[in-house]
């Protein structure tokens, strides 16, 4: 009986003690890059900390004729889903202008829009965003540059720009764009298929510069053993064979787990290269090609566990308490 009296008395006072508090030790996430100053492509840099499988979503092309309210609806979708961040694989303005005033009144739109994003977003441009100087020049004061890198919780993202030609040729290419244009406009007659541009290899697949194969190539060397490496682009320049092409970097590739996602063709597509994902998203509002199964607006989610978990979510099935498609953002 005493020594039952012994321990009760003893947990008693181990009870009744002034418990330390635990303080569990809070760090920020892990993010690399190489810009100092300037304008940057990402809108923050305060990021939500997750465990290591963090998810991040990407949206695809708004343009070639963008229905009004679908991107802005992705937007409140996706701060339902809450994703670490948000990137892009270009196309996010109808531009294709040397307008200045109308670029400008383009980009303000769209960053209205995507500012109500409860998270980053990181801009990337496509051949509607950066198909002439102007264009190019806009993008520059307003996001810096046309290609990077980032570095997340180990995991590297390469954020390509195939639209990277010499300005002369760029300035070739879309001279021909602006007459296959007024045919797409009912301006003057033809048909697009027969035009100068829809035959140039640069409007199907873009093109990658020697300085920008060779940023790349160094950026690789840096960081050799990150968990994962996505590349994203806008145009699928893994199909161009040669140095303009994705062909330099996808050697460099080779030892090393990777994803690469491409838009531009407005139609879901996915298969397998160099046994690794190659995936061409479909659209988040832009324009679709009647009778196409595979061309529907949808948002990516990739969970980055041991292997990227990636999943594809339709807009029409993402619904809010009530059952319905969540109200847009803003209704331009």
């Amino acid at each position: 009986m005493r020594l039952l009296s012994l321990f009760i008395l003893t947990a008693f006072i181990q009870c009744s003690a002034p418990q330390k508090e635990i303080v569990k030790e809070e760090r920020s996430p892990e993010f690399e890059h190489n810009y100092t100053n300037g304008p940057t492509p990402w809108t923050s840099t305060e990021f939500e900390l997750e465990e290591d499988d963090f998810t991040f979503a990407i949206i695809s092309d708004l343009t070639g004729g963008e229905r009004p309210g679908v991107y802005s609806t992705a937007v409140a979708q996706l701060n339902r889903l809450d994703p670490t961040f948000v990137l892009s694989v270009g196309d996010l303005i109808e531009g294709g202008t040397e307008d200045t005033l109308q670029l400008i009144k383009e980009w303000d739109s769209f960053d209205s829009r995507t500012f109500s994003l409860n998270m980053p977003f990181f801009h990337l441009g496509g051949n509607h965003d950066l198909t002439n100087p102007v264009m190019r020049k806009i993008w520059l004061k307003r996001y810096g540059p046309t290609y990077y890198h980032f570095v997340y919780e180990n995991v590297l993202f390469l954020m390509m720009d195939t639209e990277n030609y010499e300005e002369e040729r760029l300035i070739e290419v879309n001279s021909a764009r602006n007459e296959a244009m007024k045919i797409i406009r009912g301006e003057i007659e033809g048909v697009y298929a027969d035009t100068e541009y829809a035959n140039m290899q640069e409007a199907k697949t873009g093109g990658i510069s020697a300085a920008q194969h060779e940023y790349f190539k160094n950026i690789l060397a840096k960081y050799p053993d990150v968990r994962w490496t996505f590349v994203l682009m806008h145009k699928p320049s893994w199909k161009l064979e040669g140095d303009m092409g994705l062909e330099p970097l996808e050697a460099l590739l080779s030892d090393r787990n990777y994803t690469a996602i491409n838009g531009h063709v407005h139609s879901f597509s996915h298969r397998k290269r160099n046994n690794m994902d190659y995936i061409t998203l479909g659209t988040t509002g832009g324009f679709q090609a009647e009778g196409d199964s595979m061309a529907y607006d949808h948002v990516t989610l990739i969970r980055m566990a041991e292997k990227p978990v990636i999943t594809h979510l339709k807009m029409a099935g993402i619904l809010d308490e009530t059952g319905n498609i969540p109200e847009p953002i803003d209704s331009n």
